[in-house]
Order: structure tokens, then sequence, then C-alpha cells
């Protein structure tokens, strides 16, 4: 395995459809503060944001664990609570990172101190067989210039009927809105950054969770999805723009045997990228 990216949960041939994830969410699946540690995530978080300006601060679920049933069978319970992107920034992203992990394994969970934001990335098929990775752009503020696949954040705002992002509480989250929301998040980011509209792509399965190793065990979880379009009408579509174009400089259409045959793309792939590939491989035979 590459030591970029570790599987967390790798789930049974053919992946998990929306029905067979549930979540558990709750203020215990929290970071853990460290005193006086406001000031240090401040000036991490401005520095960030010179020469981003489209980086902004924003509630995200955090991921504080997720298990099979007996013997790796669904359902697939998923323990969050929540996080921001600005300590994601100023955790994960941070060369204090692996520090804060170390301390964190000392007091028996590597992750206690660190943001942790749940993200979501999926690979996509077109209708020729081609899978769909993006070039990512020089302007965000993780792996810059890397190939990767579509993908980002679920929002937790998205399922909070309205409440002020500054008063969010995990009891403003129904569990059900929160997986549908996951799932949902997938295809959002396909129609943002690919620019394919909804009605072409297939309902998202669930293969497994990664954890990128590069940002101090973030995670992410890793989709299948089918497009009805050829590679060449996704190109066009891709070219025309989508609400999230910036975060991207080109599209790029490959086999799924390139991706781990030697002088194929591997070595340009984001760790997230790399656990999608792994996973599809190990865990897509029936898609």
């Amino acid at each position: 395995m590459d030591p970029e990216v570790s599987i967390l949960v790798r789930c049974p041939a053919g992946g998990l459809a929306r029905g067979q994830v549930q979540a558990e969410v709750s203020g215990a699946y929290g970071r853990r503060a460290l005193p006086g540690e406001g000031a240090v995530l401040a000036a991490l978080w401005a520095a960030a944001r010179e020469g981003r300006p489209r980086l902004f601060d924003a509630p995200k679920f955090r991921l504080g664990g997720a298990g099979l049933g007996p013997g790796g069978t669904p359902p697939l319970r998923l323990r969050l609570g929540l996080t921001r992107y600005r300590d994601f920034v100023g955790t994960n992203l941070a060369a204090r990172g692996p520090r804060l992990r170390a301390r964190g394994r000392g007091r028996g969970d590597p992750q206690a101190f660190l943001a942790d934001p749940l993200g979501v990335g999926a690979l996509l098929a077109t209708a020729d067989g081609r899978l769909v990775l993006l070039r990512r752009s020089h302007h965000v503020a993780e792996a810059p210039g890397k190939l990767d696949v579509p993908g980002g954040h679920p929002e937790p705002q998205a399922v909070a009927g309205g409440v002020p992002t500054a008063s969010l509480r995990c009891e403003d989250l129904p569990p059900d809105l929160v997986v549908e929301e996951i799932f949902a998040s997938v295809i959002k980011e396909i129609r943002d950054e690919v620019n394919l509209p909804p009605e072409t792509l297939s309902p998202p399965r669930l293969l497994g969770l990664v954890r990128n190793e590069t940002t101090a065990g973030r995670a992410t979880a890793a989709f299948f999805v089918r497009c009805s379009l050829t590679a060449e009408e996704t190109r066009e579509r891709y070219e025309a723009g989508g609400a999230e174009a910036h975060e991207s400089t080109a599209v790029v259409f490959v086999q799924a045997e390139e991706l781990l045959g030697p002088g194929g793309p591997w070595a340009e792939l984001c760790p997230s990228a790399k656990g999608a590939v792994t996973l599809y491989h190990e865990v897509g035979a029936l898609l």
C-alpha cells in the first residue's frame, strides 16, 4: 500500500447504497482543543488566506470513527461530530499536524487534536469506460497541481434547517439527513467541478473510507459514480465551466488499468484519489 494513504473502512464488494449507511452525530466526536490554541489557529488561517481569497471558513462534519457490522456486513455506521475548515487548516494541513497526531497517539487516539473534516471523493466513469481526473489548481489549499477525483465536503449547514452557523450544534443535525447530505454532496461536487447535470449521474456507491497520511490522517469517503455521457461529451461540459471551475485547470481521462500500471499517473494522484482508486480495484468488481 502507498504510504501516503491508508484504508480505514473497506466496504463489501459492489459498495454500499444510501440505505446501507447510518450516522450518529454527537458532540462527543468533536476535536479536543488545546489550551491557548486560538491565537495559533487564527495566525495559521490568516497566513493560508494570503493569496487565496476564495478560502472561507465553514462548519464541517468531523469523522470520529466508523465501522461495519459483524463480519464486515452493512450497515456502515459513521460517528460524526462538528469541526471547522479553519481548524483543518490549522491542524491537519499545518506543519504541527504530525506533532498533534503524536500527542493524541500518546493518549490513545491519534486524531484527538485534529480537525479531521470528512471529505468525499468520487471515482467517476464515463459511458465509454474512461475514469475522470481533475488537475487541481494552484489556488487551492490542499495538494495544488495534483491529479484528483471530483470531491469536496458534505455541508452541515445543508441539513441544519436554517439554524445560524454560529450557533450550529450536533443536536440540530438529524442523522438520516446527514447521511443523505453525504451521498448528495458527491453529486453536487461532480456537478460543480465537472459541470455535469445530476440527471446524467448514477446513485453513488460508497467504496469505503481512506485516511490521507500526508495531512495527519484526514478522512475521505470514496464513492463510485457512473455518467451517461462519453469522455468527449464530458470534456465539452467541463470546458464550458461549472460553479467551481476555479478549483481545477484540466480534465484528464484514463483507463482503470492505467492508474495502477507502471508509468501511469499514480505518482501524480492526491492521496485521497489513490485511496479511491485502490478501493475501486478491491471493492468495485461488481460495479
